[in-house]
């Protein structure tokens, strides 16, 4: 049996912040830290910080401003960290009630009801707990029969629970899966690191993907998929349970995500172009029956090289379309959300590429034709 991805929905925090308000705050905490270290930074023990600008982030990213899930925590000199509230094991955790606003709006946007969906897949770069599954908690929380599961593959997160939703439908194990992103991803940031501090935003987002013969006419079917991953220390987090059994301990700021930048960029994006590449060839496809690419949001530079080399030519903002200014780095939910938001404009037999790519390295890709 074939999939189709039926709807979709998101959800971001109300919040923004701008690139000026995140440079100010870091620029402050700047010259703060070589206030107090002046005297070791001039005997040479301690190295000077470097402040940064909007200039700077937005020509080495293209990001322009990110949503939170609480702006005064991230500009607060003193903390520079998102505040989160601890709730009882009650109420709906911070990271269930997002993915749950996302799931009903593309519940919603299809004309489905919770009854009608077999399964829950929560996939994104990290859990907020590691159990009960974040997964279960949406399940619950919607009234799903069924059963649902976490899955983290960083940033391609959302492309492989979208590739294990299509599996499932076509192995005939459900009829209608809910894959959901939640990425909230401001409280994995070092705010106080200039090569980064700019980076995240926090959303989620939720696919729909239903069996052909329940879908209707409405839709995209999957043309083809594949998953890829690659083992690679250049994008990583230390963050997990052991920290706190490990002698000594280590200092809050190590747990923090961290990148080589240059490598990732070096490295990713020809294995990004080969697998684009190779999988239109499988299908006997050119880049030219691609109306538009919908890759992951992290990095202007990366998407323009990615989608000049895969389309060979200058290509026109609709066909790789941009929502990384708007929301930043938003992790596996990245494609999924420009997807979301540039959909439109396609007629019966329209062609199109899901792309995420990321950390591991991971990278998958979802070709979809319009119903």
């Amino acid at each position: 049996m074939n999939a189709v991805i039926r709807s979709t929905g998101l959800w971001h925090p109300e919040e923004t912040v701008s690139n000026d308000e995140l440079v100010e705050c870091f620029n402050a905490y700047v010259e703060k830290f070589n206030a107090e270290h002046a005297d070791a930074i001039e005997r040479g023990v301690v190295e000077p910080l470097n402040a940064s600008s909007t200039a700077f982030i937005e020509k080495a990213s293209g990001i322009k401003s990110r949503y939170t899930i609480d702006k005064a925590g991230v500009l607060d000199v003193e903390r520079m960290r998102p505040s989160v509230a601890p709730r009882p094991n009650e109420e709906i955790s911070l990271m269930a009630e997002a993915g749950l606003a996302a799931a009903k709006q593309a519940l919603e946007n299809a004309g489905r009801d919770a009854k009608d969906v077999d399964a829950v897949i929560c996939s994104a770069t990290s859990m907020q707990r590691t159990y009960p599954c974040i997964a279960i908690e949406i399940q619950q929380a919607l009234g799903i029969e069924g059963f649902g599961y976490d899955m983290s593959v960083a940033c391609s997160s959302g492309t492989f629970g979208m590739i294990s939703a299509i599996n499932m439908i076509k192995t005939g194990m459900a009829k209608s899966v809910l894959v959901v992103t939640p990425e909230i991803t401001t409280p994995q940031l070092n705010f106080r690191d200039r090569d980064s501090h700019f980076i995240f935003g926090d959303v989620a987002v939720a696919v729909l993907i239903e069996a052909e013969d329940v879908a209707g006419d409405d839709g995209w079917n999957i043309l083809s998929n594949r998953m890829i991953t690659q083992y690679s220390n250049n994008i990583r987090s230390n963050f997990g349970f052991l920290n706190a059994s490990e002698t000594p301990e280590p200092a809050f700021e190590e747990r923090y995500f961290v990148q080589e930048g240059r490598k990732v960029f070096k490295e990713v994006c020809p294995m990004v172009i080969e697998l684009i590449l190779t999988e239109l060839g499988k299908m006997k496809l050119s880049p030219a029956d691609m109306k538009r690419m919908w890759l992951h949001q992290a990095n202007i530079n990366m998407n323009m090289m990615i989608a000049k080399k895969v389309y060979d030519r200058d290509f026109e903002p609709h066909e790789a379309p941009v929502v990384l200014d708007e929301f930043a780095n938003i992790a596996g939910a990245g494609s999924l959300v420009a997807f979301h938001r540039h959909h439109d404009g396609f007629e019966s037999g329209d062609k199109g590429l899901i792309c995420s790519f990321g950390a591991g390295y991971s990278a998958g890709t979802i070709f979809l034709e319009k119903r």
